[in-house]
């Protein structure tokens, strides 16, 4: 098993802190695993995207021209990473702020108002665990045990107060997926 993810958003959108928790929970389950992080030209409010990997043999590189699966939380996100999807692979779409519809028919499309479902949970910072739960229900790339687990290890200390209601939105969007 191997899995490619890129988590594209905005930077303060928590993309780079999903890909963390993914990469934690995979660590977590012993499987080897990657992350990479790329920033725009600004942190916050400039585009921001990372890469995980977790396979269970050794990663041999980083780079990830085609990925299995891509999350985008905005619509330069979609812009950029919708086309080099691998065919037959999965796009999760925040459909709460992305104003067009994904074009390729050769992939998996999931659209999901994430940022609406951690609005009703009483948080917009929690949407990337909202998708994060999502994703992991639909590919089963880690169990959803380890993936909370990986909370605990990896919320930095500014957000500790929001790491139960980041274990509700992991579970909200689990249930998106039932």
């Amino acid at each position: 098993m191997r899995e490619e993810v890129i988590i594209a958003g905005f930077g303060g959108q928590g993309v780079m802190l999903a890909g963390q928790v993914l990469a934690y929970a995979g660590m977590l389950e012993g499987k080897h695993v990657t992350w990479l992080p790329s920033y725009g030209p600004e942190v916050r409010g400039g585009t921001a995207n990372c890469t995980v990997v977790i396979s269970d043999r050794r990663i041999g590189s980083v780079i990830t021209p085609s990925p299995h699966s891509v999350i985008v939380m905005n619509r330069p996100s979609l812009d950029r990473f919708e086309p080099v999807v691998k065919p037959g692979g999965l796009l999760i779409v925040n459909s709460s702020i992305i104003d067009r519809k994904p074009s390729r028919g050769d992939i998996a499309v999931w659209e999901l108002p994430v940022a609406e479902v951690a609005e009703q949970l009483g948080d917009a910072r929690v949407a990337n665990m909202v998708v994060l739960g999502a994703y992991v229900a639909r590919t089963k790339v880690v169990g959803m045990e380890r993936l909370l687990e990986s909370l605990d290890a990896t919320v930095p200390g500014h957000r500790r107060e929001l790491i139960e209601l980041d274990r509700r939105a992991i579970m909200a969007g689990r249930d998106m997926c039932a």
